[in-house]
């Protein structure tokens, strides 16, 4: 028996007898804010997995990984998706500041954050985006002074997913407003729970929403947790967002990984609505739409497993915004679909009239309509994969 064949049955074993039933199927996932209450089979799963290494299975053992290969990362995923388990751990820290700091943040920083991102000690947000500077990221207004040890922060970021309940935000601020606007910028460190950051939820038509704004006024900021290096905050602003667009494709292999997904689960809730003749769609446009689906899902499944096996380590590359943007469409299609098949049942809010997986239905249709804008829209994916896949010109 070889090595991974091996690594495989210890892997299977050892889920079955760990992997508690409340960590299975859907449910509650951990992203290590400490404002929100784990249930007990949550919080469990996460501290085995975490002892295991397995929060983030690539990560070096000293900073909390297990140093899994591409070849072992790819059968763990394998297994956990088998008994449809959910990933511990997910999250900003995990996926987005985790990985940067691992390839550019400095021996420092890496003894004190990446440990306790690895056992989900501490939710992140991600303060890019400000009402002046949405796409063009370069014109924020954001400064950062520097004033003995820390630095001192003050303007407005926007659009801060659940900055409401994070411990720590990642900031691009401008710490010299005498350079040109994409040499003057740096990234930062900040910890939210302090007198000079405040959070100002963005409530939209539901009612709800995971949105915010947040302000900096006079909020502290350690001079050494600017990662790679004063000014240079534009080059490692980039690389953090290939992190999240290859969160977004599904091709990351820092461990938000695992579980069964969504459009996996779309044809058998479609089939509950539409009528059969002969064991085939009566409705010959939605069946070749649904076929056409599912062709297109293997295709995305087949095309990021070939990616993850050709990145080196950690890193994605250009690849990750072609996936990102096409697993966005693809999933919107799902929802498109579902809708189509439930008719009339699928455009209630709420009421007697309604189940409830049938308003949820509704609400996740609506809430797709965000894939193609969160992580990047999808005009700036198309931008990248034009210069930088496929080598056309400016």
């Amino acid at each position: 028996m070889s090595q991974l064949e091996d690594f495989r049955d210890e892997t299977r074993v050892w889920l079955a007898e760990n992997c508690p039933p409340g960590a299975r199927g859907s449910g509650q996932i951990p992203w290590g804010s400490s404002k929100i209450e784990l249930e007990g089979d949550v919080r469990l799963w996460l501290e085995r997995m975490a002892e295991r290494g397995w929060t983030v299975p690539t990560w070096p053992k000293e900073f909390g990984g297990a140093e899994l290969s591409r070849d072992e990362y790819t059968i763990l995923i394998d297994e956990l998706k088998r008994i449809n388990a959910r990933t511990p751990l997910t999250g900003r820290g995990v996926n987005y500041i985790g990985p940067t700091l691992l390839e550019l943040g400095s021996s420092d920083q890496k003894t004190r954050w990446l440990p306790g991102i690895s056992r989900g000690e501490g939710g992140w947000a991600m303060g890019y985006s400000e009402p002046g500077a949405g796409s063009d990221l370069a014109s924020l207004s954001t400064r950062a002074v520097l004033e003995g040890d820390n630095y001192v922060l003050n303007g407005r970021k926007t659009w801060t997913s659940d900055a409401v309940d994070a411990d720590y935000i990642f900031v691009l601020v401008r710490t010299d407003p005498d350079k040109p606007k994409h040499e003057g910028i740096s990234l930062v460190l900040v910890d939210m729970n302090q007198p000079g950051v405040q959070v100002r939820p963005i409530r939209l038509i539901s009612g709800a929403s995971p949105f915010n704004e947040t302000l900096f006024e006079n909020a502290l900021a350690r001079a050494d947790d600017v990662i790679g290096g004063v000014n240079n905050g534009w080059t490692v602003g980039k690389r953090l967002l290939q992190f999240e667009r290859s969160t977004h494709a599904g091709i990351n292999i820092s461990g938000s990984q695992g579980g069964r997904a969504a459009s996996s689960r779309m044809p058998e809730m479609i089939k509950r609505y539409v009528t059969l003749s002969a064991g085939r769609l009566s409705d010959s446009d939605l069946r070749v739409r649904l076929i056409r689906y599912e062709l297109q899902g293997y295709a995305q499944r087949l095309t990021q497993k070939r990616v993850i096996e050709e990145m080196d380590a950690r890193a994605p590359g250009y690849a990750s915004s072609a996936i990102k943007l096409s697993g966005a469409l693809h999933a919107q299609e799902g929802h498109e679909l579902l809708l189509s098949a439930m008719g009339t049942a699928g455009v209630g809010w709420g009421g007697p009239g309604f189940t409830n997986d049938e308003t949820e239905a509704t609400r996740n249709w609506l809430r797709q309509k965000a894939l193609t804008i969160a992580g990047g829209t999808k005009d700036v994916q198309k931008n990248i994969i034009a210069k930088r896949v496929l080598g056309l010109p400016d």
